[in-house]
C-alpha cells in the first residue's frame, strides 16, 4: 500500500479528517475528534498506527509477527502498529484500518453514532 492509498483509505470513512497535533510529518485521522489512525506517510517502512480491543491487539501480533507489534509510543494494550507496505495484503491492511475506524465509533456517545449514519 502507498501513502496515498492508505490517507485515501483512512480519509474515505464517514466523517474521518486529517490532523497533524504532534507535527507536520504525523497525520493523525479522526472521527468526530477520536484518533483512529496515526502514521507518518514519508516513513520507510510505511506504517500506521490502530486501535484495538486488547484481546484483538494481541491476536493480530501473533496472526502477523514483525508486521503488527505493539503500537509504537502509544499504549501497548490498545495500539498496535502495522507495517503497510510490506508482507500484508492491501486488503488485509484495509480491514485492520476498518476495524479501527469501527472500534473507535462504536466508543463515541450514542447521539454521535447516530449523527454518523445520517446522509
Amino acid at each position: 500500500m502507498s501513502p496515498e492509498d492508505l490517507r485515501d483509505l483512512c480519509l474515505a470513512f464517514n466523517a474521518s479528517v486529517e490532523d497533524f497535533p504532534f507535527n507536520p510529518e504525523t497525520s493523525v485521522f479522526k472521527v468526530l475528534g477520536k484518533m483512529f489512525a496515526l502514521s507518518s506517510l514519508d516513513g520507510r517502512p510505511l506504517t500506521v498506527n490502530l486501535k484495538y480491543d486488547p484481546d484483538d491487539a494481541i491476536r493480530l501480533r501473533g496472526e502477523y509477527p514483525g508486521l503488527v507489534v505493539p503500537g509504537w509510543h502509544m499504549n501497548k494494550r490498545h495500539w498496535n502498529t502495522v507495517t503497510a507496505d510490506g508482507g500484508l495484503p492491501d486488503r488485509v491492511v484495509r480491514e485492520l484500518v476498518e476495524d479501527s475506524y469501527d472500534l473507535v465509533v462504536a466508543g463515541l456517545p450514542r447521539a454521535e453514532r447516530l449523527r454518523l449514519d445520517r446522509p
